[in-house]
C-alpha cells in the first residue's frame, strides 16, 4: 500500500462524506461548510492525479468564491435559524442501507474490473499553467473580458436588489 493510495482513499472518503453530509444536514450554514469540504477534497484529488493548475483553480473558485457567495446569500436572505427535526428516521435508515448497498456494489465492480497498465510517468517539472495563460490572454482575451464585465454587472445588480429589499422594511 503506497502513500498515494492512502491519500486517494482519505480524499475520496472526505469527498463522499462531505457530499452526504451536505444533503443530510438541516441547517444551511452546515450544508455550505460540508460543501466546502467536498470542494477542497476534490481539489486534493486533482493534485493527486497531476492536474495542479486545476486543483488550485478548484480551491480558489469553488472552495473560496462559491462558498463565500453562498454564505453571503444566506446572510442577505431571511431564514429561520432554528433546527427543525425532520421526523423521518425510517427514511434515513432506508437511505443509509441503500447507500451502503450501492457502495458495496461499486466496490465489488471496481475490484473485479481488469484495469489496463498505468501509463508511463510524465515529467512533473513541466507545467501547463503558462500555456493556459497564453491561450486565455491571447486567443480568448475578448470572451475573458466580457465574462468579467458580466460578473461585475451581476454583482452590482445583486447589491442594488439587496439594498431595495432592505429599504422596504
Amino acid at each position: 500500500m503506497t502513500g498515494e493510495f492512502v491519500a486517494f482513499f482519505i480524499l475520496s472518503l472526505l469527498t463522499i462524506g462531505g457530499a452526504v453530509f451536505m444533503i443530510s444536514f438541516t441547517r444551511v450554514v452546515h450544508m455550505v461548510i460540508s460543501l466546502g469540504i467536498t470542494f477542497i477534497s476534490i481539489a486534493g484529488l486533482f493534485v493527486l492525479v497531476g492536474a495542479d493548475f486545476v486543483g488550485v483553480a478548484q480551491v480558489l473558485v469553488y472552495s473560496g468564491a462559491i462558498s463565500i457567495l453562498m454564505l453571503f446569500g444566506i446572510m442577505l436572505t431571511k431564514h429561520d435559524a432554528n433546527d427543525e427535526g425532520t421526523g423521518r428516521t425510517w427514511k434515513n435508515r432506508f437511505i443509509l442501507l441503500f447507500v451502503a448497498g450501492v457502495f458495496g456494489l461499486l466496490f465489488w465492480g471496481i475490484q473485479n474490473t481488469p484495469w489496463p497498465a498505468p501509463p508511463a510517468p510524465v515529467d512533473s517539472t513541466l507545467s501547463n499553467a503558462k500555456e493556459i495563460g497564453l491561450e486565455v490572454f491571447t486567443k480568448y482575451v475578448i470572451p475573458f473580458e466580457l465574462l468579467s464585465v458580466l460578473l461585475l454587472v451581476a454583482l452590482i445588480g445583486a447589491i442594488i436588489m439587496a439594498k431595495k429589499e432592505g429599504d422596504n422594511e
